[in-house]
């Protein structure tokens, strides 16, 4: 059965609700209708009756019934992935709209990955506090793939993190600046490891603090110590948190990790552990600021992309 756009373009202009989009969402949840039902404290036949109501405005069914429970149609996950934005577009109006009305001049969310410059993340932090009026700011922490999805799903307006290669026509992004690594030890074994070459074979049975699995970092980290021709090591630790690893150096004698030298200066600042002299080489991707594109330019996006690129610049 064809569908005629005009005809539904007029079901969604005229009698699609937002209220419909969080029933959806919570069917592709769980996959069941009493399960939604009970999630969204409704009786099954409300729920029933709603599902038949959206699936009228779209004029197809959007779930199939299956031995898995409720699967979505190729139509209803376009409508799913169309939901998804739009309530996170909704709640980001919201958040910022009681902003403004506490005297903001707006609400930035912000994604940063663990490892990054100190000048950069407190550019990036205090930016909203330098404008007039101030904008408020929401600094979310995670890995690169895990911000950028959120970025692409509305729920952050930019992050700063670990570029791509072909980033996608969706998203923005200027490279910022290149990390150097550091092989950062716990100060009473410095002395010792410091003197001479590197002895990679030695090395990998100290008890190594790495950050997660399928991370840039750690891809990288593993080269290092394959273009050494060494089998990379199992952590005894893995994190991204830089105050558990400064834990770590101050009472594991053993431990060992490759840091960005940024970090390896926070890890020394932290007393207990020391920077290795030795010089490493890594292919990491550069650190960047990532955005959106839209049709029209978000202006505080726009101020901040420029306020970390000048600072890029003033640094080089």
């Amino acid at each position: 059965m064809s569908i005629a756009p005009d005809k539904l373009v007029h079901n969604l202009v005229s009698r699609l609700r937002l209220r419909h989009l969080p029933l959806l969402l919570a069917l592709e949840r769980q996959r069941s209708v009493s399960r939604v039902a009970a999630e969204l404290n409704l009786s099954q036949p409300a729920v029933t009756k709603t599902l038949r109501e959206i699936e009228d405005i779209f004029m197809v069914p959007l779930f199939t019934r299956t031995r898995r429970g409720l699967e979505p149609t190729p139509t209803g996950r376009a409508v799913l992935a169309h939901a998804r934005l739009t309530l996170a577009d909704a709640d980001a109006l919201g958040r910022e709209l009681a902003a403004i009305e506490s005297g903001l001049s707006g609400r930035l969310r912000i994604g940063v990955i663990p490892y990054i410059s100190r000048s950069v993340l407190d550019a990036a932090c205090t930016f909203g506090l330098r404008q007039t009026p101030r904008v408020s700011v929401l600094v979310r922490e995670g890995t690169t793939d895990e911000l950028v999805s959120a970025l692409r799903e509305h729920e952050l307006d930019c992050v700063v993190a670990r570029t791509f290669y072909a980033p996608g026509a969706d998203i923005a992004q200027q490279p910022l600046y290149r990390e150097e690594p550091a092989l950062v030890v716990p100060t009473a074994a410095a002395a010792r490891l410091a003197r001479g070459p590197l002895d990679w074979r030695q090395l990998a049975e100290r008890d190594w603090i790495l950050p997660p699995p399928n991370t840039p970092i750690r891809r990288t980290i593993n080269t290092i110590f394959a273009v050494a021709g060494v089998a990379q090591p199992t952590p005894i630790v893995e994190t991204y948190s830089i105050k558990t690893m400064a834990t770590l150096m101050r009472k594991h004698p053993a431990a060992a990790t490759i840091v960005p030298k940024a970090v390896a200066s926070e890890l020394v600042d932290s007393k207990g552990a020391t920077a290795l002299p030795h010089a490493l080489s890594w292919d990491l991707p550069p650190v960047g600021v990532m955005w959106r594109r839209q049709a029209v330019e978000d202006d505080v996006v726009a101020a901040l992309v420029a306020c970390l690129g000048a600072l890029r610049w003033e640094g080089e």
